[in-house]
């Protein structure tokens, strides 16, 4: 009865993650419009940080309730579910052009960021004498403050530069959102953010709940069922604008949430052995996907397929573990 109980929390913790999510993008979407702010600020920053909404709130509800194995693989594994599900099928739905702007600034920064976080974490190992340590289930560094403050400022500086540049540049074709009143705005901004933060802690609860019931390891499940459930937003955001056309938005609305979710590593976690090994993983799939970008400034259908293959061999390495 009480596993049953854990799943009907998990559930209604998705759902509300999800509809928070969704109505917190188009409160804030209406809002900026309402203001006259550009089309291409809304989707590089309110989209993104939209769609990131319930990693941050997963991480953070974590963090704070000790559960730091499920803090640190939600970041990890939303971020592998985004570069190889997300890019991936939509790029096998349609090719994704790669603009200059994302290899040269979003995917370097991107990449930046993730190996700050592995170089954090193999230290804190390295400082607790764990580095070496092969019991994957055991916490044994924790990675400090203050590299989440300095992954929260290159975030905050990363998003003022995007919104000067969008400024400089204004030729992008303006996205169309719904006109709504300023109050209404402000109501699905606040109602989505509290369904956000509910969800989040009932996530976690349910997740962490079952994981001890079925006998599975916290970063098991953090990098599956919880990744999944809070990298739902960015999947069928993309999903739709590539179906759309809207090709660029796909790739920036990855890579912008990517960015988001390590910066949002501000609470003091432990790591362990496979924390480690998941980082490493992470930043070769970053270089992989670079690499992919590069070569023909897109990333075609065999390449998403590719990635795709790629997040399920992750995953069953995950599982095996």
């Amino acid at each position: 009865m009480k596993i049953l109980l854990d799943v009907v929390i998990l559930i209604v913790g998705f759902v509300a993650l999800i509809k928070g999510a969704d109505w917190f993008v188009d409160g804030a979407a209406a809002l900026a419009k309402k203001l006259k702010v550009p089309g291409l600020i809304i989707g590089l920053t309110v989209v993104a940080m939209g769609t990131s909404a319930p990693e941050l709130a997963v991480s953070t509800s974590a963090a704070i309730q000790g559960a730091n194995e499920i803090a640190v693989s939600n970041v990890v594994g939303s971020n592998l579910f985004n570069t190889l599900m997300v890019l991936g099928i939509c790029s096998m739905i349609k090719p994704l052009p790669v603009g200059t702007s994302v290899l040269k600034r979003d995917f370097p920064v991107n990449l930046g960021v993730t190996f700050l976080l592995l170089i954090g974490s193999c230290y804190a190992l390295l400082m607790s004498g764990g580095l070496l340590d092969h019991a994957m289930s055991d916490n044994v560094g924790h990675v400090s403050r203050w590299l989440g403050i300095v992954l929260l400022v290159i975030f905050v500086a990363y998003i003022a530069y995007l919104i000067s540049d969008a400024k400089k540049h204004p030729a992008e074709s303006e996205e169309e959102y719904e006109d709504m009143p300023g109050w209404k705005c402000f109501l699905l901004i606040v109602i989505g953010i509290a369904l956000i933060v509910a969800g989040g802690k009932a996530v976690v609860y349910g997740a962490k709940s079952i994981a001890l019931a079925a006998g599975m390891t916290e970063t098991l499940v953090g990098l599956t069922i919880v990744a999944l459930g809070t990298s739902l937003p960015e999947l069928v955001t993309s999903i739709v604008a590539a179906r759309k056309g809207e090709t660029g938005m796909a790739v920036g609305n990855v890579v912008g949430s990517n960015i988001l979710g390590i910066s949002s590593t501000i609470h003091p976690i432990a790591v362990n052995a496979a924390a480690v090994w998941d980082m490493y993983i992470l930043a070769a799939i970053g270089i992989l996907t670079y690499v992919f970008g590069l070569s023909k400034k897109e990333i075609r259908r065999p390449e998403g397929a590719v990635m795709v293959l790629l997040y399920f061999a992750a995953m069953a390495f995950a599982i095996v573990r």
